[in-house]
C-alpha cells in the first residue's frame, strides 16, 4: 500500500483491503520503506511478467491457483487488462479468506467485477468460500494436498486445462517435506502446469542469518528456510519434486532486466540512499520458476 501510495506501480484494489497507515514515519524508516517498496515494485513485476508470459502462451485458455494469496489484488488487475485466465483460484486459511470475503461483499469495486465476469445462475459466496464462473477463494490448509484438491474441484479446477500456480512467500513457512509434497501434488496433477514461487534465497551467509534472527524475534519461524540456501538449492528442490525444467533468478538481476525507463522513474519518486543494504536485500530474495508441458507449449 506503501509503494502504490507513492507512485512505484498503479494497483486501485489495494485501498479496499489495507488501511493507509495514519501516523509519519521517522525519516530513518522511510528510507528502510524506500528499500522495501524498490524490492517490492521488482517482485511485482518480475512475477506479473512470467503471469503474463504463461497467459499469452495458452491464450488465457488456462487456469491460475493462487496459494496462499493473502489480500492479493492480482484478480482484478488482471480482468482490467482483459488477461483474465477461464478460471482463477485464490486459497489460504480459512480466516483469511473470511477477511477477504467480507471485503469483496461490502465494497462495490471489489464486487463488481466478479459479478460483470461471472455467467451463470448461482454465485457462491458463503463465510469461508466465494465461487463464481472466472474466480473462486477457497479455505485450505496448504500442508494437505488431498484436502486442496477436493475443495479446488468442488470449485470446478479442471486438471486437463494448462494451470499456474502462484506462491509468493508461502513454502518457506512450511517444512520441506510440506512444501514439497504440495509440489509433487502439482507436478503429478496437471499434465501442463508452471509454478512461480518467490521467496528468500543465499540464507546461510551473515546477512541472510539476521534476517532469520530478525523474524524470530517476531515469532516467525521460517520452517522451510533450508532449502532456500542457494539458487541450485531452489533449482533443485523444483526438479526434485517432478517439474521437467527449472529456473531461478535472484531480485538483483530481476531488477536489471526491467525496463530500465521505468527503473529510472522509480528511482526519482525517493532518495534512495541505502543502496548497498538495497542490493543485499535484493540478493537475498529469488524467483524461481518450473514448468512441465506435455503439450510443448
Amino acid at each position: 500500500r506503501f509503494a502504490v501510495s507513492v507512485g512505484y506501480w498503479k494497483d486501485p484494489y489495494i485501498q479496499h483491503f489495507v488501511r493507509q497507515a495514519k501516523e509519519r514515519k521517522a525519516p530513518e524508516i522511510n528510507r528502510g520503506d524506500s528499500v522495501c517498496a524498490a524490492g517490492y515494485y521488482a517482485r511485482v513485476h518480475g512475477v506479473s511478467y512470467l503471469i503474463k508470459a504463461f497467459l499469452q502462451k495458452t491464450q488465457c485458455n488456462s487456469q491460475i491457483v493462487n496459494l496462499g494469496a493473502g489480500m492479493d489484488t492480482l484478480f482484478w488487475r488482471l480482468k482490467d487488462e482483459n488477461l483474465l485466465p477461464r478460471k482463477y483460484f485464490e486459497v489460504d486459511f480459512p480466516m483469511i479468506v473470511a477477511r477477504k470475503i467480507h471485503n469483496i461483499k461490502s465494497k462495490p469495486p471489489l464486487s463488481k467485477p466478479i459479478m460483470e465476469s461471472h455467467s451463470g445462475d448461482s454465485l457462491l459466496i458463503d463465510s469461508h468460500s466465494l465461487d463464481s464462473s472466472r474466480y473462486s477463494i477457497v479455505g485450505a490448509d496448504l500442508r494437505s494436498s488431498s484436502d486442496l484438491e477436493e475443495k479446488l474441484r468442488k470449485h470446478s479446477l479442471d486438471i486437463h486445462l494448462p494451470t499456474l500456480l502462484v506462491a509468493e512467500c508461502v513454502l518457506v513457512y512450511m517444512t520441506p517435506q510440506q512444501s514439497a509434497s504440495l509440489l509433487k501434488w502439482a507436478a503429478s496433477t496437471f499434465p501442463v502446469a508452471m509454478v512461480i514461487n518467490y521467496e528468500q534465497v543465499n540464507m546461510r551467509d551473515r546477512f541472510g542469518q539476521i534476517m532469520i534472527e530478525n523474524l524470530q524475534r517476531r515469532h516467525c519461524n521460517l520452517a522451510g528456510v533450508e532449502l532456500c540456501s542457494s539458487l541450485d538449492s531452489q533449482r533443485e528442490r523444483l526438479l526434485g519434486s517432478g517439474w521437467d525444467n527449472a529456473h531461478a533468478v535472484d531480485m538483483m538481476k530481476v531488477y536489471s532486466f526491467l525496463p530500465q525507463a521505468d527503473v529510472k522513474r522509480i528511482e526519482a519518486l525517493e532518495f534512495l540512499d541505502e543502496k548497498e543494504l538495497f542490493e543485499q536485500l535484493m540478493q537475498h530474495y529469488c524467483i524461481c520458476w518450473a514448468s512441465k508441458d506435455s503439450s510443448n507449449l
